[in-house]
């Protein structure tokens, strides 16, 4: 399957990111966006990714190359960037890239977002309630990064 168009220029802020360690951030950004807009089934990849940065960032799940964690943190940032291919302001078709971007990176990386679903079903309920958690601020998030 061929990468979007616009795709590519996410990549290199993504790393920026990973490199950083500021999922969070973008998590916050992601859950803001999928509040305003109609996902439909999407929603359920949407939360798929978040749970998997989230778990990434905690350091509870590292099965997954980096290049491909790379791909779903673009993707993200593609997602909730108004200024893309399409930008988002246009009513209609504003979302048509951004739902583009995130189906291809969910059949691009299908076999490794399996294996995070896997490993996520053998986690306990109270366990992954702990490692997906969004801080709850600026300041839990400022906090949280210092104790790791």
């Amino acid at each position: 399957m061929k990468v979007p168009r616009g795709f590519a220029r996410f990549v290199p802020l993504a790393e920026g990111l990973l490199r950083r360690g500021r999922l969070p951030a973008l998590i916050f950004a992601v859950t803001r966006k999928s509040k305003h807009y109609r996902l439909g089934a999407l929603k359920q990849d949407v939360q798929l990714l978040q749970a998997l940065c989230m778990a990434y960032w905690r350091g509870e799940y590292r099965a997954i190359s980096g290049k491909s964690m790379v791909s779903v943190v673009a993707g993200l940032l593609y997602f909730v960037s108004p200024i893309d291919l399409i930008p988002d302001w246009i009513l209609g078709v504003g979302m048509l890239d951004d739902i583009a971007v995130l189906t291809w990176v969910m059949k691009t990386l299908s076999q490794e977002l399996e294996a995070f679903r896997t490993w996520r079903e053998a986690q306990s309920p109270e366990h992954l309630q702990v490692v997906e958690r969004l801080p709850q601020s600026r300041g839990d998030l400022d906090l949280e990064q210092r104790q790791r």
